[in-house]
């Protein structure tokens, strides 16, 4: 039977790792964003 610290210790790891993958796929998801943005003003200029 593992102690109630060891317990909370795979807890928190658990719940840092996922807050972790969530911080980084909006960053991801900014940057994606970011580099979008230019092609699209390009795109607006060739129509013009």
């Amino acid at each position: 039977m593992a102690s109630i610290k060891d317990i909370g210790k795979l807890f928190l790891f658990i719940v840092t790792g996922l807050v972790a993958i969530i911080v980084g796929s909006f960053m991801v998801r900014g940057t994606m964003h970011m580099w979008d943005k230019p092609d699209e003003v390009k795109d607006e200029k060739k129509k013009d």
